[in-house]
């Protein structure tokens, strides 16, 4: 099962959006997928309650021990992927879901404030040596500030692409229960966040050859 972790400690992030959108966009193909909701908003509970189909599996924690088990639970179950979503607050559990992680997305709108602000957080997952990569969300669609970030960024680490834009269909898509890849099929929200997913996947199975790779060249 690969896992995959949205963190920073920035509030407004656009965290649980994203985290819905990529979860919906993997489930394209017929893959089972989850989603963990560390987070006490319970944007992504909300949105479940609305939504009349039973995938993404949605499982809610508050307890930072509780992390491991739901994993295990949720592999057992046949989960190709699960992805959590992360409190801006809750240290602890972001801690954790960075551990477990296979992958992490940081999301960042195109402000100094943002990427200043995930500096805490791009620590703690190089301490942990997890893999990561920045997603640039909000972003409005041209200008200098733009460039600016991606440049910033890309100095700290690994940028994902493609940008996520500034789309009312992704607050429309949260509000009806559903993906923004369902909400509007063809439109630029979903195209970009289909995308986005490619690339995730991408890095994720990279990861695991790698991985794959190292264990088998390890000495007995």
């Amino acid at each position: 099962m690969y896992v995959l972790a949205l963190v920073t400690q920035k509030g407004g992030s656009g965290k649980s959006t994203l985290a819905v959108g990529v979860a919906v966009a993997a489930m394209g193909n017929g893959e089972r997928v989850a989603i963990v909701e560390a987070d006490a908003q319970g944007t992504i509970s909300k949105w479940k309650e609305r939504r009349g189909h039973p995938y993404p599996r949605v499982v809610r924690i508050s307890d930072p021990a509780a992390i491991g088990g739901a994993l295990v639970s949720l592999e057992a179950e046949g989960t190709w992927l699960t992805v959590i979503d992360t409190a801006a607050t809750n240290n602890a559990l972001a801690m954790l879901a960075i551990a477990k992680a296979d992958l992490c997305l940081i999301p960042v709108r195109p402000s100094l404030a943002d990427i200043e602000a995930v500096i805490p957080t791009l620590i703690a997952i190089r301490r942990l040596n997890r893999r990561f990569a920045f997603v640039l969300n909000q972003t409005p669609p041209r200008g200098c500030r733009l460039s600016e970030a991606a440049t910033s960024l890309n100095s700290l680490g690994v940028l994902a692409l493609p940008y996520v834009g500034q789309r009312n269909d992704h607050q429309d898509a949260l509000g009806a229960g559903l993906g923004v890849t369902e909400l509007a099929e063809e439109g630029r929200a979903s195209e970009e966040v289909r995308e986005l997913w490619r690339w995730v996947l991408k890095k994720l199975v990279e990861g695991s050859l790698d991985h794959e790779s190292h264990a088998k060249t390890a000495p007995c």
